[in-house]
């Protein structure tokens, strides 16, 4: 299974005890999953649909719960792209299917008529648990999540930009900072930020994957910390490498044309160092002299004796 069916399987085990907080639960996973069917006569007939057993069992039975009525469970086959099953929740009308609705901010009056508004019924999420509570549903119901060992991504998808934007508020509300993207005929509300990500977990109570989270990050961090610290040596390598080889060219040449004795005593000294000691660093170069002298100093006679080799050439 990927992670964020971990993650979600974890949510859908935990027990909601508040009336209240199942309602907005029912009503965020409803508002992802949830559509609508005319039954005839103008009866209306709600169909909850995910890929997902243990999240359809949860809902299953917070239905029975809440609203005390059941529903016809259909399970059915994926289609040809993906494998596994589809679960099909039915409530129908004779189940009070409108009245579900309604209660779920779904299904709302306007001017007399029955409208499905596209924003987040403020009276579903008037407290913080509310809050967090309408926020696991819309999780469980259109949410996913990377696995932290390829990439930080956490993103829950919309039907429309009015609830992406209802959603974003809500979510930035517990002081995160999400932010809404559109995606082909979607908009998709989304966290990047490896610690945000870890703390939205922890919101929606997946405590145990926050663990697993956090684990992978200090050693995925780790990792690329002892990866940046090799490259820099090896930068840092590279680069004494080629200023050796430029050091030992200058003397070379001034070798050759007969001037290396000639050269002041401080320069000479360095000079016949360099050439006993081709991979030292200029500071390892320095410990050699007496007195000791400073990698500052020792780049000094260096650059004196290029001088005088760009002379000569």
């Amino acid at each position: 299974m990927s992670f964020s069916t971990d993650v979600k399987n974890e949510m859908a085990r935990a027990e909601e005890e508040k009336k209240c907080c199942m309602l907005a639960e029912t009503a965020g996973f409803i508002r992802m999953c949830g559509s609508v069917k005319l039954s005839g006569a103008g009866r209306l007939d709600l169909i909850i649909t995910t890929e997902n057993p243990a999240i359809a069992r949860l809902f299953l039975k917070r239905i029975r719960q809440y609203f005390k009525v059941g529903a016809n469970l259909r399970i059915g086959q994926s289609n040809v792209l993906k494998k596994g099953h589809v679960y099909e929740l039915t409530i129908g009308a004779e189940d009070n299917a409108e009245q579900i609705l309604r209660e779920t901010g779904i299904l709302r009056v306007r001017e007399g008529c029955n409208y499905l508004p596209d924003d987040i019924s403020s009276d579903l999420i008037k407290t913080r648990c509310c809050k967090k509570a309408y926020l696991k549903g819309t999780f469980l119901g259109a949410g996913t999540i990377s696995h932290p060992e390829r990439s930080y991504h956490m993103e829950i998808v919309c039907s429309s930009e009015t609830l992406a934007n209802d959603l974003k508020r809500l979510i930035n509300g517990f002081g995160f900072r999400s932010k809404v993207t559109t995606r082909k005929n979607s908009f998709v509300v989304y966290l990047k930020e490896s610690e945000q990500i870890s703390d939205f977990l922890a919101l929606l109570g997946a405590n145990n994957h926050v663990m697993k989270f956090e684990n992978i990050r200090i050693v995925k961090e780790l990792r690329n910390k002892t990866n940046r610290i090799v490259n820099c040596e090896n930068a840092n390598l590279d680069k004494t490498i080629d200023s050796a080889a430029r050091q030992i060219e200058n003397i070379r040449l001034i070798e050759t044309k007969g001037a290396l004795l000639n050269l002041p005593e401080k320069l000479q000294e360095i000079a016949l160092l360099r050439l006993e000691n081709p991979d030292s660093s200029l500071a390892e170069l320095g410990q050699l002299l007496e007195p000791p002298l400073k990698k500052s100093g020792v780049s000094h006679r260096f650059r004196k004796i290029e001088e005088i080799a760009g002379k000569l050439r």
